[in-house]
């Protein structure tokens, strides 16, 4: 029996696992879409720009750990796919692109829309091929497959006009094969680390996402060490909570005090299953064991003593079969001082950050003072929002961040206790994904709750796939932190000295625009409405968009604030209140 290019394509994926394809539809993609159409196993949605439907498939690859896929046709279709795939890419979500070309005898001509594919996915793509006959299939789509799944990256394969409804000669069906090796590094490696550790006095381990999957040996290691550990943006998810009691947050410009001393005050630090990328973060002059899987990973960020390349479960677990036993009878070997002491600041920090998120906070006397200086409209902080959204929102929710402030006040206040995830663009660092991530996740699961905290300047790049949202019901909700603000950029700004400019955002009523478009809406200005809100918007069906108006001159302190950015902030607000004294005359 012969077969379509399309049909191939669609049937293996569907047999694959893969539940949504994300694109635009036209021309070049029509046998592909028509394919899913077709089939009961895909279901195809269809977004207002393709950079959203990328976004939503890296969400799915790295949410599920399988395969996402989306689709862009000729020319500009695929060209506004590049963003999110850089995002997939850079998060190592597993993803296929599938890209449409101009017909086969036109190709190389400059023919109406034509892109060179190959090309403009190069550096994004770990696989990237364009069919020129059907004879080529299954192998390519397997190869593609294969290698978007083994590396953890995109693959793009392009498929021209004519060639989705040409017939294949053969009826072979598609076989992937994925079974991903254990890999575990060499012996003598981890008996040089296990010497390290045993004679070291104060441990601190900086924990990745790529440990998520050991937990539970990464816990009982850090309690044989008795280290405290600080956690990667990405880690929250899976290493936060009360269940876990060595835990101190996370350091960098986002992190606290407590995270930046626990690296600071150690003479070992151990990173697990991380590549985390800001060197200024890694304290010089200590001794550094690291575990990633990925080769490349060791030494990059900073001086590594000791690389062990291996799965960090396998690892963890050969580590503590090496260590030195505690002596019999004894209540343990190793000091817990440096444990003790991190915690301990770590719990104050907490207890600060919990006065600030007081809705209440700004009619104590603290609070009125520090309101005249820097919040005189008496708009509602960003931290009281996060901290109510923690409050209200499930236990296995799904947490999408827009990148900058956003972010910053969800690993702040946003605790991701149980079975809670999280997703954002903490590689690339991109604008305008947290929207789109989480049309990806909840389409997977529309009774799972799936939370979004979007940037005002994030959510109005791409509003056009609110309606996405509302064409497919899905039910997620939009928390808004709408300061009119691009809120890192001025704070980037402020913090060397410069007044803020081009930052302002002349914002429509976004829960106006959401209600127009048949979505609920929820404007937010009162802090004393702000609790009622956030519950009723979490209560209501659907999809629900909750702009709360927050200051826009709220400052995060990073963990180690430097006189330099101090002082820069201070001549920063000299120069906007001189500008503002000037304009107003």
């Amino acid at each position: 029996m012969t077969r379509t290019v399309a049909g191939v394509i669609v049937d293996a994926l569907g047999e694959l696992g893969v539940r949504q394809v994300f694109g635009v539809v036209g021309d070049a993609l029509n046998p592909l879409t028509d394919a899913i159409r077709t089939t009961e196993d895909i279901e195809w949605v269809g977004c207002r720009h393709e950079e959203a439907a990328a976004f939503a498939a890296s969400a799915q690859a790295q949410l599920t750990d399988t395969l996402g896929v989306c689709m862009g046709t000729v020319g500009p279709g695929s060209v506004h796919l590049l963003n999110g795939l850089y995002d997939a890419a850079k998060s190592h979500a597993p993803v296929l692109a599938i890209a449409g070309q101009v017909p086969l005898a036109e190709v190389g001509s400059d023919y109406f829309q034509e892109v060179d594919n190959d090309a403009l996915f190069s550096d994004v793509a770990v696989f990237r091929a364009t069919i020129t006959s059907p004879d080529q299939l299954p192998q390519l789509l397997e190869t593609a497959v294969r290698t978007a799944l083994g590396r953890k990256g995109v693959a793009v394969l392009t498929v021209p006009g004519d060639l989705g409804e040409r017939e294949l000669t053969t009826d072979r069906p598609a076989r992937f094969s994925l079974n991903p090796p254990l890999s575990r590094p060499d012996d003598e490696a981890v008996r040089r680390a296990a010497e390290l550790l045993d004679r070291s006095e104060r441990i601190t381990m900086l924990v990745g996402q790529g440990a998520r999957a050991a937990r539970a040996d990464v816990l009982a290691l850090a309690d044989r060490l008795a280290a405290p550990m600080v956690l990667t943006l990405k880690a929250k998810a899976g290493f936060e909570g009360d269940t876990n009691p060595f835990q101190v947050g996370q350091t960098g410009l986002i992190g606290n005090p407590a995270a930046a001393s626990a690296l600071e005050d150690a003479d070992t630090l151990l990173l697990l299953g991380t590549d985390f990328p800001y060197r200024d973060w890694y304290p010089e002059g200590r001794n550094v064991i690291q575990v990633d899987t990925e080769a490349t990973h060791i030494g990059r960020r900073v001086p590594v003593d000791i690389g062990l390349v291996g799965d960090t479960g396998a690892t963890v677990r050969d580590l503590l079969g090496r260590l030195d036993a505690p002596p019999a009878g004894s209540d343990g070997a190793r000091d817990r001082s440096h444990l003790e002491k991190s915690r301990e600041r770590f719990d104050q920090w907490r207890e600060r950050q919990a006065r600030l998120a007081d809705p209440a906070h700004d009619k104590g006397v603290v609070g009125r003072i520090r309101s005249a200086l820097d919040n005189r409209d008496h708009d509602i902080r960003p931290e009281a929002l996060a901290a109510v959204v923690d409050r209200v929102a499930a236990d296995d929710a799904v947490f999408t961040s827009d990148t900058g402030m956003a972010t910053v006040w969800l690993s702040r206040f946003v605790e991701m206790r149980g079975e809670r995830r999280l997703i954002g663009s903490y590689n690339l660092g991109s604008m305008a994904n947290a929207m789109p991530q989480a049309l990806g996740v909840q389409v997977l699961d529309r009774e799972r709750q799936v939370v979004a905290f979007c940037g005002d300047g994030g959510l109005s790049m791409l509003l056009g796939d609110l309606m996405t949202l509302k064409t497919y019901r899905l039910p997620v909700k939009l928390v808004v932190f709408d300061n009119r603000r691009l809120g890192m950029v001025k704070l980037e700004q402020e913090q060397v000295g410069l007044p803020e400019f081009g930052t302002v955002l002349d914002n429509p009523d976004f829960a106006a625009v959401a209600e127009a478009m048949g979505i609920t809406g929820i404007r937010v200005t009162d802090p004393g409405d702000l609790d009622s809100a956030v519950r009723r918007a979490f209560a209501a069906p659907g999809p629900v968009l909750l702009d709360v108006l927050t200051n826009p001159d709220e400052i995060a302190v990073p963990a180690k604030p430097t006189v330099a950015q101090g002082w820069g902030f201070a001549v920063a607000k000299v120069k906007e209140a001189v500008r503002s004294h000037g304009d107003e005359d």
